[in-house]
């Protein structure tokens, strides 16, 4: 059933994106409408033989300041937002052509700015501003003007218009209203983005004390996912850069199957981790847990270290490293084990060729020197509403730390315990690592107390590996004594943890019992 009766008789073209138009247009003629333009697209209609009024025609006001003001005429808008019943005096008393259509699209101005030689003063030209308010107030009067924004929704209004004899339903108008009133939202977003960047400021400021009390986030589509956290789940990557095709996760997929959902965070969490290391360093991970992390001389022992800390868990996992990946490295990888993604900054052509022979294999090359941590804002659904932290990858600062025990850590054992808690942080809570010659040996994570994770962490070496002389590191504090009892038989050198608990007393005496060093940090690393 037609909800509107009212004939499509007059419509306003003002447009910078051509695509599709002069169909449209002839379209539009041979169903007797009557078509007004601005110059520019007048000029395309009529070279096209396509029977066009210019707007300035119509108001009797010619196009002035180089083109600035072509629109902007009161006209044209009581034109867009008459109400014919209530309006009849006005419209027959000022000439008022009633514009039953609006086909409008704006200044491109995200394109323009790919031009690295585009000068701020130039940018601003880019600016629409008449196209902006006419879709505003057709938005405002959609019951009586339809509006277009987008070439590729032509079609579906001619096919409406052919089969209403020229009446556009209220149900089509209402929805064309939210589509240009969505495109505005995009356009304006992009100008404030540019703004922003030449201002030197951010919506949303990592060091800043205090989240603001009005957030707006602009999220663009950049790509599908293959699936979401399960496979009957639909998913998707959105970024909030203006240009989709760059984003705050810079990264470039070489080769591979598409992108998942759980890919995604494992590539984040790769690349968190893997970036708190300056030296040959290779982290493997899974399901968003470091299960293996090494610090060597080069990227090939750094590997071999890192797999031997846990090969089973390492099968199907993200391997990531912080220097350019050569071919002997990566023909040891996939000799040994299979992987579903691979990161490096970089990779030497040989090593290409090798991963080549893997297809299916994702290859992710990301930007070496690029902070990816200064983006780090968390932001969680729960229910229609938001949690957001300002979620800073905290520097570690050997400088607050405080040795509570009797035995004094050697040099050795704090450079090793730093290692430990650069990986630590980058756990599930709770967690624990052990770690050895900036290795990992063991790790235990993902549990609801602590001396399970400890547990957890032993039980994997199968008794067959020694944690004498070892490093523990804690994402927190600990609460009783009975995980420094467990351990202690073990031989552990040095515990480094944040302290805080109101057991400290007790857990600094038994640690100077069984004659460990202990650090406390002051800083905690709790990760849900």
């Amino acid at each position: 059933m037609i909800q509107n009766t009212k004939q499509i008789k007059n419509a306003l073209i003002s447009i910078s994106n051509t695509t599709g138009i002069i169909d449209f247009a002839k379209s539009l003629v041979s169903k007797n409408i009557k078509l007004f333009a601005t110059s520019g697209t007048a000029k395309l209609l009529k070279k096209n033989n396509i029977n066009v009024i210019k707007i300035a025609h119509y108001t009797q006001c010619p196009e002035i300041m180089n083109s600035r003001i072509k629109t902007l005429h009161h006209k044209i808008y009581a034109s867009i937002l008459a109400q014919p019943e209530k309006d009849k005096k006005i419209i027959k008393k000022n000439n008022i052509i009633l514009m039953d259509m609006i086909i409008v699209n704006f200044y491109p101005f995200s394109t323009n700015l790919q031009n690295k030689n585009l000068i701020f003063k130039n940018a601003m030209e880019n600016i629409d501003i008449g196209g902006p308010s006419m879709v505003r107030a057709a938005a405002k009067n959609y019951k009586n003007v339809l509006v277009i924004v987008k070439p590729k929704l032509y079609s579906f209004i001619v096919q409406e218009m052919t089969k209403n004899n020229n009446i556009i339903t209220n149900k089509t108008k209402l929805n064309f209203a939210t589509i240009a009133l969505k495109y505005v939202m995009h356009y304006d977003e992009k100008i404030y983005h540019y703004f922003k960047k030449k201002n030197n400021t951010t919506s949303i400021n990592p060091f800043q004390k205090t989240l603001p009390t009005h957030l707006t986030l602009q999220l663009i589509k950049k790509q599908d996912l293959y699936y979401g956290e399960n496979k009957l789940e639909q998913a998707a990557w959105y970024t909030t850069d203006q240009n989709k095709n760059y984003g705050k996760l810079n990264i470039q997929q070489l080769q591979g199957k598409t992108l998942s959902y759980n890919n995604l965070l494992d590539i984040y969490s790769s690349l968190s981790c893997i970036q708190e290391f300056k030296e040959f360093t290779c982290v493997i991970l899974k399901h968003g847990n470091p299960c293996g992390i090494s610090t060597s001389s080069n990227n090939y022992n750094a590997y071999l270290l890192a797999y031997e800390t846990d090969p089973i868990s390492a099968f199907g996992g993200t391997i990531a490293f912080n220097t350019i990946l050569d071919e002997k490295t990566t023909q040891t990888i996939l000799e040994k084990q299979f992987l579903e993604i691979i990161l490096a900054p970089e990779f030497t052509h040989e090593a290409k060729k090798a991963l080549n022979k893997k297809p299916n294999l994702r290859v992710i090359q990301y930007l070496k020197n690029y902070n990816y941590s200064y983006y780090h804002i968390d932001i969680k659904s729960i229910y229609g509403d938001f949690l957001i932290q300002n979620n800073i990858q905290n520097t570690i600062k050997t400088k607050k730390w405080k040795i509570v025990s009797k035995k004094i850590p050697t040099l050795k054992e704090i450079h090793d315990a730093k290692f430990a808690l650069k990986v630590v942080k980058h756990l599930k809570s709770n967690a624990v690592v052990f770690v050895k010659n900036k290795t990992t040996i063991t790790i235990g994570s993902g549990q609801t107390s602590r001396i399970d994770a400890i547990k957890i962490a032993i039980n994997k070496t199968n008794n067959s590996l020694s944690l004498k002389n070892t490093i523990l590191a804690s994402d927190a504090f600990f609460p009783f004594k009975d995980s420094i009892e467990l351990i202690s038989n073990k031989k552990i050198s040095c515990i480094i943890q944040p302290g805080g608990s109101i057991q400290d007393k007790k857990i600094i005496h038994s640690v100077n019992q069984h004659k460990i060093s202990m650090i406390f940090t002051k800083s905690r690393y709790f990760k849900h």
